[in-house]
């Protein structure tokens, strides 16, 4: 049964990025959440007010993908310039490149227990990578045509990955074999992902629709034609019951899954809408356009109600009872048009935040050292870096980020340059290492 719902609320846009934001991802406290965008950057902003961003340089080409680790000492990103990053988010800028991929990297995503990562490329494999050792470990080649995304299932066994190819496959990770394979005639997807409870996948078609799949059971339970354009993303309520999804038709729109219908269609961003995310806990999610802005949302679940399916749903991750189709979500696969009717939503007439202006940015320049937070014993974070932005934020005088080591004579200094600072902050910043 779905919660007793209120309209979800936009807190405040965030402008920083010069081009699209092609992904969004909140750390696991949901202290900060991340972006990437086609003008090369990925940024890191701090959710607490009056605090600075922080703009990541070490792309070259536009940035497609980005995620926090698990446990948020690391983050991922993806590129087209053919390679991953793997950035340990805080102020030194420490960072490494990834390199296999022989084409475009479409999308980067972590293991849930952070040791591994799988990332989609235009040169139609995905590859599997140990993120301890950095390196490569297996790839999978049956796609024909570019890869558009891949994910890891919750408990780690198997992957789905979508592509140009029209269709979406699951595989075996233990055994590297492609275990099935779901075709879409009508256009291919442009994401995939699967459930909490990883009983499911869904499909975010360019044909304007969203493919509900039981992999259980190979079958098809819901399908959505509720938006206008390409759908480009979606993002899993941590309860499973509810489903958001972005369009290149300018809206989000978000689906009770349990219920089997569209209930919200919001609106906010200039043009069409690529990336969405849940935070960790459900609270808030973010969405990034084509007009350059992250939009950063309240939701209106029932945390009570959540928590608890939440837990139902860890317990059927590591049990083998067998399967029944009908208990998560017992709609029949029957399009849902877009003639549903839903409570359209329209935040530039009502916003909670429209005061606050846009945090200064620091540029953090990328180190060519890099060593792995469990080999150097310091785990940065999102918290210290978030530590950090509010301590800037507070501070007052000349901005810089001066971090020195002597080696052998030699000095380094890392991310030296930042943005004047705003009126609404007007600080100083002294970083050192923790």
């Amino acid at each position: 049964m779905a919660s007793v719902l209120e309209d979800p609320i936009l807190i405040r846009p965030f402008k920083g990025h010069k081009a699209a934001v092609s992904g969004v991802d909140f750390s696991p406290t949901t202290t900060a959440l991340a972006s990437s965008s086609l003008d090369r950057f990925l940024m890191i902003w701090n959710l607490k007010p009056q605090s600075r961003a922080f703009r990541f340089v070490g792309h070259v080409e536009a940035v497609t993908s980005v995620q926090f680790s698990p446990d948020g000492h690391l983050v991922a990103s993806a590129s087209q310039d053919r390679t991953v990053r793997l950035w340990i988010p805080c102020v030194h800028g420490e960072s490494s490149a990834l390199k296999a991929h022989t084409a475009p990297v479409r999308s980067v995503n972590f293991s849930h227990d952070g040791q591994f990562l799988v990332t989609a490329s235009n040169d139609k494999s995905i590859k599997v990578w140990s993120v301890h050792r950095q390196r490569l470990l297996f790839s999978l080649s049956q796609h024909t045509h570019w890869v558009r995304c891949a994910k890891f299932s919750p408990d780690g066994r198997l992957i789905a990955s979508c592509s140009e190819d029209k269709t979406v496959k699951i595989w075996d990770a233990a055994n590297k074999i492609c275990i099935d394979s779901f075709t879409d005639y009508e256009g291919f997807a442009n994401y995939v992902d699967f459930n909490p409870s990883g009983t499911c996948v869904v499909s975010a078609g360019s044909n304007h629709t969203v493919k509900l799949w039981d992999i259980r059971m190979n079958k098809l339970l819901q399908h959505y034609r509720v938006h206008r354009g390409g759908v480009n993303c979606v993002s899993f309520h941590p309860s499973g019951n509810y489903l958001i999804t972005a369009s290149t038709d300018g809206t989000l729109k978000i689906m009770d899954l349990l219920e089997g219908r569209l209930i919200y269609t919001l609106h906010g961003h200039k043009g069409p809408v690529l990336s969405v995310a849940f935070s960790k806990g459900g609270e808030k999610f973010a969405s990034g356009g084509a007009d350059a802005q992250v939009l950063l949302w309240k939701t209106n679940f029932d945390s009570f109600n959540y928590k608890e399916v939440l837990k139902q749903h860890r317990r059927r991750i590591h049990t083998d009872d067998p399967p029944h189709l009908l208990d998560i979500y017992p709609r029949s696969p029957h399009p849902h048009d877009g003639q549903s009717q839903s409570i359209e939503i329209d935040p530039s007439f009502d916003v909670t935040d429209t005061q606050t202006l846009d945090p200064p940015v620091v540029d953090i320049s990328s180190s060519v050292y890099f060593s792995s937070p469990w080999d150097s014993g310091e785990m940065c974070g999102s918290d210290k870096l978030a530590d950090a932005c509010m301590t800037g934020a507070q501070q007052t005088g000349q901005a810089g980020i001066i971090d020195q080591h002597k080696e052998t004579g030699n000095s380094r200094t890392r991310g030296i340059r930042d943005f004047p600072a705003m009126e609404d902050s007007p600080g100083s910043v002294n970083w050192q290492r923790a």
